[in-house]
């Protein structure tokens, strides 16, 4: 057989590949290595050579290969082959230099590549990492939870009858399974131990690790490794696990199309979370509160926030239809509030009407008298670290759940979706402030200290906050106030004009992404973009091709996901402390929000009357 021809081979009688299965190569290492041929060989394959004609050359050529492999006539896995980056090749080996990148596969082919591309005895590759993230990170697009768990459960059990020389592979196989398993829950901690059924999984895996590793004692160290995931002694295994048991279902199934993860059941007391307590129809007090605070404690927070004696206001739940339930002192109003068909309403005691608190009063002046006697170091400080423990809190998961699956996908994505309120809400925050303002002087003054902030956003590395607070400034309502900005001394405006460059969105946001590319982790990105990235994404390319999952399509979006990760490198070391100041919480906490443009335009009116 000449190797330096284009050639086909049948693998017709192997055991342990299915007949027909028919694979083009296309140049002569795309084989790799000798050992492969004499394994084939040994599986009684046949090779037939079916061209003989010398490879016509093109100029990419030696760099760009691509194998298909079918399988019943059927394409299953395209390969590219690529120049490797991976560490420094051994002596003499050539096939060190390329190595083949999934273009496309069905997800048993790709599951099956990723085996059997892994290496454990070495320091992984770079390229092979980046396959086994890619492939961990998107895998719930194109099958569930359940199709892996039985895939990785057949490729662990797999029988060989070949002989000695081929039973010394059988334990290499299944420690490269149990890495995949062990990287897999490592990647989604929480998301997977808290599902009753992937536990069984991991359990089921655990049992068949604690049967074979008297065969193979190598197992010894992934034995200890399950032990730790499941958080169980060896003497709990003869019952627990006991074969008996299998008439239980060990498997769910969850998909993108199934909304596959699962509420996490009854919400934890300690648990923080968002309510909002609306004060009018389109004004309400955005407060973070632990889950068993009492609806006297968020009364309290609401008062003392919309300047209003507390002895004088009830809280109040109200649905659709119209219907009120006041809420007593001792109530765990977020448990009664959360319902889908009610809000929750700040009302005054004889329940005849909400509040106004757009009225011009003494109370209403002093509430820009506070913010501005705040040092505007310390408010973005606290600012900066609100928003890092919700960024913190984000899997990377969510932001496929949140591309993939738009409908139903609340409970996948509740910590990116605080995220995006809390950016939405600082910015009409600041909208809110500087409108709520009657006197002209205060205003100037209000305007100065937000630009003063978003400065020192950006400083301690908070796009999140920066954005939106520029955001808030340039909000047509407050932008309209030309007797405000012309009072805005010529440094401030220079300064303003600067930080509004960095959002600018010509030239797909590069002033932004440039800047944010230097900045060093951790730091906080501006989420709405890298959302849309991901959009960009999976919108502008097909996620299946010919039936097969388009691998590099999913590649590009984990590539993008992962930047999360590199936001938060060095967190232990540089993270944002916490700054135990009092008299700042309640201004960064809890916001006092105007959500309604025509409310705010209203307001803008009322304070600067159109010449």
């Amino acid at each position: 057989m000449s190797w330096d021809c284009g050639f086909k081979y049948l693998f017709a009688l192997s055991p342990t590949l299915k007949a027909g299965v028919l694979c083009k190569l296309q140049e002569r290492d795309d084989i790799g290595r000798i050992e492969l041929v004499q394994k084939l060989a040994r599986e009684n394959c046949q090779f037939l050579q079916v061209d003989r004609k010398e490879p016509e050359k093109t100029e990419q050529n030696d760099e760009v290969s691509t194998i298909q492999v079918k399988e019943q006539d059927q394409d299953v896995l395209v390969l590219r082959k690529v120049s490797s980056h991976s560490p420094a090749p051994t002596s003499g080996s050539a096939e060190n230099e390329w190595r083949y990148v999934v273009v496309s596969g069905t997800p048993e082919k790709i599951l099956e590549h990723l085996l059997n591309d892994l290496h454990l005895e070495a320091v992984q590759d770079k390229e092979t990492e980046t396959l086994l993230d890619d492939f961990l990170l998107t895998y719930t697009v194109f099958m569930t939870t359940d199709d892996l768990c039985q895939a990785l459960l057949r490729h662990y059990c797999a029988k060989n009858d070949q002989g000695k020389e081929e039973n010394a592979d059988v334990p290499y196989r299944k420690r490269k399974v149990l890495h995949l398993v062990s990287q897999w829950t490592s990647l989604y901690k929480d998301w997977l131990h808290e599902d009753e059924h992937l536990k069984q999984f991991l359990k089921t895996i655990y049992r068949n690790v604690l049967d074979d590793v008297y065969e193979y004692p190598i197992l010894e160290k992934e034995l200890k490794e399950f032990q730790k995931i499941l958080g169980m002694h060896r003497r709990h295994t003869v019952d627990e696990y006991s074969p008996h048991r299998k008439n239980k279902a060990f498997f769910h199934q969850f998909s993108l199309k199934e909304n596959w993860l699962q509420h996490k059941g009854t919400m934890n007391e300690t648990e923080e979370i968002f309510c909002r307590v609306y004060i009018t129809e389109h004004s309400y007090v955005s407060v973070k509160t632990k889950v068993s605070t009492s609806a006297q404690e968020i009364l309290k927070i609401v008062a003392e926030k919309i300047q209003h004696a507390e002895e004088d206001l009830t809280l109040v739940t109200v649905t659709f239809s119209g219907e009120k339930h006041e809420l007593q002192p001792n109530d765990l109003a977020i448990s009664k509030s959360l319902e889908a068909t009610s809000r929750m309403f700040v009302y005054r005691k004889d329940l005849t009407d909400t509040l106004n608190p757009y009225a011009e009063n003494e109370e209403s002046l002093q509430r820009s008298v506070r913010i501005l006697g705040i040092n505007t170091w310390d408010l973005a400080l606290e600012l900066t670290y609100f928003d890092w423990s919700l960024f913190n809190s984000i899997h990377e998961q969510e932001l496929i759940y949140f591309t993939f699956s738009r409908q139903g996908s609340g409970e996948n994505t509740v910590n990116l979706s605080l995220l995006l309120q809390r950016c939405n809400e600082v910015q009409l925050w600041v909208a809110t402030e500087i409108l709520l303002c009657s006197q002209l002087c205060k205003r100037v003054q209000l305007v100065k200290k937000f630009i003063k902030i978003a400065a020192h956003c950006k400083a301690q590395r908070n796009l999140n906050s920066f954005f939106a607070i520029v955001m808030g400034l340039n909000t047509a309502s407050v932008s309209r106030l030309s007797q405000t900005w012309e009072k805005i001394p010529g440094k401030f405006k220079k300064l303003f004009t600067e930080l509004e460059s960095l959002t600018d969105p010509s030239l797909n946001h590069k002033a932004y992404r440039d800047a944010f590319k230097k900045m060093k982790s951790p730091k906080i990105p501006f989420m709405p973009l890298l959302l849309k990235d991901v959009t960009f994404i999976h919108e502008g390319n097909k996620t299946f091709l010919d039936n097969l999952v388009n691998f590099e399509k999913l590649h590009m979006i984990a590539d993008t996901v992962r930047s999360l990760r590199h936001c938060r490198n060095n967190q232990c070391g540089n993270e944002v402390p916490p700054k135990e100041n009092q008299e700042l919480k309640p201004h960064v906490y809890h916001l006092h929000i105007i959500d309604d443009q025509q409310t705010l335009f209203e307001l803008s009116h009322r304070i600067e009357p159109r010449a």
